[in-house]
């Protein structure tokens, strides 16, 4: 299977560690000390989920620097403005994008799993309905290794494009936190594909 570095200890962290897990994946969580910024681990995987808040995401691969070259760096977050009023990043742009800029050349940034909720991704396909995963990404061979690792959680990948499509996923995302605060009340849910015929 894959060698997953996941940056970050938060809900959505362990909820990926533990699927990964499962899935036959080898694993390292990677927490991140601003005091200690100095002496960060070097991610061994050879894909890093970054799963730190949007508002340091840029900072950590930065940090990182030469240490993500040729690795497939996962962006999982949604860079909402506070109040949900937007998003924090130019119009033109999206969060991976962003991210992207900040990355080495060589990493390939693909966005993925923005649009489940932690708890949701750590249950797991409910029901016999496959838990669906969208990705985007530039690189056609770091969308299909993204792919491959979803399977492995179980999970059912769908390749919406090039990373300008994380605009879109972000949307999503917003709209989702949406739903919760208007009208759901909750986030017991999940956008998915329903093929017909």
């Amino acid at each position: 299977m894959s060698r997953i570095s996941i940056i970050g200890l938060g809900n959505m962290a362990r909820a990926l560690a533990g699927r990964a897990l499962a899935g036959g994946n080898a694993v390292e969580i990677i927490g991140r000390d601003q005091a200690k910024a100095k002496e960060l681990a070097v991610p061994t995987g050879d894909i890093v989920i970054l799963a730190a808040p949007y508002a340091g995401a840029a900072a950590v691969v930065r940090e990182y620097g030469d240490a993500l070259r040729g690795k497939i760096i996962v962006d999982i977050a949604n860079p909402v403005a506070p109040g949900l009023q937007g998003f924090v990043v130019p119009d033109d742009s999206s969060g991976a994008q962003e991210i992207a800029k900040a990355a080495p050349d060589d990493a390939h940034v693909v966005k993925a799993f923005n649009t489940v909720f932690s708890h949701v991704l750590a249950a797991g396909p409910a029901e016999d309905r496959p838990l669906d995963v969208f990705i985007a990404g530039d690189d056609a061979q770091a969308k299909a290794r993204v792919s491959v690792f979803v399977e492995s959680l179980g999970l059912r990948p769908w390749d919406t494009g090039e990373l300008f499509m994380a605009r879109a996923l972000e949307n999503v995302g917003l709209l989702e936190l949406g739903l919760m605060n208007h009208s759901v009340k909750h986030t017991n849910f999940s956008f998915g594909i329903t093929l017909l015929g």
